[in-house]
């Protein structure tokens, strides 16, 4: 009878063990958990901190609602689950591993035939001064989450300071917000959302910060402030003192393997355990799968750490048929899939950004921004600003990003299949997506972007990002700018850039308007582009060669707007 041992019971852990079982329902398979919890719903631990649901055991439980405790296990899978029993050593020789019962002390050996380890990460937590300091936390375990959860209950906390501005950063940032307590998010960075390009997680911060949080970029912690052995503030590199009564460490997570490098299994440049394609270390009777461990990096090649929760379970199905069946299925590896909610805004990217794409030194891409409703007027339409990066060499898509209040989940799905696929724009303009009033436009949003892309890859738009038109500003450079939008818009808003209001309707009537120097540099723009585009082109077809769009128009502006 085949033994599987499974170190761990989160996301891959208990998957690897469900699916392990499920092909063998003689083998015994066992999972060693250290915390009392198993399967747990960790990326939505900060919607139960900030009372989206109140409920403690929608996080553990099945979607019936029966708790994926070790009772459970048993007799539903069939699985021996050991929680609170910490595995303390792995004897590779003998193929066993000891483990301790936290409650009792006892310790034991348990031999096995394929060992899986899924022990997940922990967070960073570099040697600040006064850290341990009470009021100090993470959010990356149920403990965390019940520790802020019942200081959202108990509502005595008015300030709180978050480090670090990623993913689970402006999460937590908004569970406090929504928990009635003053949020500070400080990030070392010069941006929130480091899987987003600048101008796109700017309009982010920008939305975080009219929903009352404060955000600090491009700043860092130097120490954390105490009396009587309780956090009251934090102090800044730049000296800036914050009052808080509590602080949330989220500067990111790096892999537990230090189990695995004990036992002296090969250890990856990110810390991670070194898996192939099966998921199998270096040793063939010990596979490993989740935050421990490093995958492939399908944009650039290489090995990368991407410690998420759908890659996790993804991983444990692969390991755990592995380890039962031999090495039969394999993982591809990542594109880098990621999104978030932050109050009423979206933002997710899949593939790489235009920042990865220079730091791998990948030169030869082409980038158009558009920004759009996600659906018809009438059926209430929300905003989406997005960035789609393509090859220049073929033209096909390698990367794509979108924020905004409307659908990002419904255009990165689309985005992803399409880098994976290995699409090009000529395949995405004429899509066959699903269309009717009350999800998307006639044409959607994604299918525009690659209609932006294709103007601009056949010469017919010279596009031109908001970030270049800020330095044009900020260097004081000699260009026109044109508002094509109507007065009523433009008194509702404007960027006050020096710019001038001529709605596209009277265009054709104004031409003596425009610059008599034809070569003159002119920048259009409206609320989203579409008029700009528009104007570009009747402005082209009367002889001015040097007219360029601001790409997202208005609505992807991030910078100060003089209304």
């Amino acid at each position: 009878m085949k033994n599987i041992v499974v170190i761990g019971g989160s996301a891959a852990g208990t998957k690897a063990a469900a699916k392990a079982k499920r092909l063998n329902e003689f083998a015994n398979v066992t999972i060693i958990q250290k915390d009392p919890d198993l399967s747990m719903a960790s990326c939505g631990y900060p919607y139960y901190v900030g009372g989206v649901f109140d409920n403690r055991n929608m996080l553990l439980c099945t979607p019936t609602g029966v708790v994926r405790d070790a009772t459970f296990f048993g007799k539903a899978k069939g699985i021996t689950a050991l929680v609170q029993t910490e595995v303390t050593a792995i004897n590779r020789q003998a193929k066993e591993v000891t483990c301790k019962d936290l409650k009792s002390g006892e310790e034991k050996q348990l031999a096995y035939d394929k060992l899986i380890i899924a022990t997940g990460a922990n967070p960073n937590m570099p040697p600040i001064p006064n850290i341990e300091l009470d009021g100090i936390t993470t959010l990356l375990s149920m403990a965390d989450t019940d520790y802020l959860r019942k200081i959202r209950d108990e509502k005595k906390v008015k300030k709180a300071v978050i480090i670090g501005g990623g993913l689970i950063g402006v999460e937590t940032c908004e569970a406090l917000q929504l928990s009635g307590i003053e949020v500070t998010v400080v990030e070392l960075l010069d941006q929130v959302l480091p899987f987003l390009d600048w101008e796109l997680a700017k309009l982010v911060e920008n939305h975080m910060k009219a929903k009352g949080a404060q955000v600090l970029t491009a700043t860092g912690l130097k120490a954390f402030n105490g009396e009587g052995g309780r956090l009251t503030g934090v102090t800044l590199n730049d000296g800036t003192v914050l009052d808080c009564e509590l602080a949330v460490m989220a500067i990111g997570v790096r892999p537990n393997s230090g189990m695995a490098a004990g036992c002296g299994l090969e250890i990856g440049a990110f810390g991670g355990i070194s898996v192939d394609n099966h998921m199998q270390t270096s040793d063939p009777d010990i596979y490993a799968a989740g935050d421990c461990i490093e995958i492939d990096n399908l944009n650039t090649g290489g090995k990368t750490f991407s410690p998420m929760g759908d890659l996790a379970n993804l991983q444990g199905r692969i390991a755990g048929e592995n380890a039962m069946k031999g090495n039969s299925v394999t993982f591809p590896g990542t594109y880098q899939t990621g999104i978030c909610k932050i109050f009423d805004f979206n933002a997710g990217s899949t593939g790489l950004t235009e920042k990865a794409a220079q730091k791998a030194g990948i030169t030869d891409y082409e980038v158009a921004v558009n920004a759009s409703p996600d659906k018809p007027g009438f059926m209430g339409a929300r905003l989406l600003v997005s960035k789609i990066l393509v090859s220049t060499k073929d033209q096909r898509i390698l990367g794509y990003q979108c924020v905004g209040p409307g659908d990002v989940s419904k255009q990165l799905a689309s985005a992803a299949i399409a880098i994976k696929g290995r699409l090009k724009v000529e395949d995405l303009v004429n899509l066959d997506l699903p269309y009717a009033p009350p999800f998307s436009l006639a044409i959607d949003h994604f299918i525009t972007a690659a209609h932006i892309m294709q103007n601009k890859l056949k010469g017919r738009m010279d596009g031109i990002s908001v970030t270049e038109v800020w330095k044009k500003i900020q260097n004081k450079e000699d260009a026109v700018y044109f508002d094509l939008r109507s007065p009523e818009e433009y008194e509702e808003m404007h960027l006050g850039i020096g710019e001038t209001l001529i709605p596209l309707g009277a265009l054709r009537d104004k031409l003596d308007a425009l610059p008599a120097d034809k070569d003159k540099e002119i920048v259009c723009y409206c609320k989203i582009s579409m008029r700009g585009y528009e104007a570009a082109t009747i402005m082209n077809a009367h002889g001015y060669t040097n007219v360029k769009v601001m790409e997202g128009g208005v609505m992807a502006w991030p910078y100060p707007r003089k209304k």
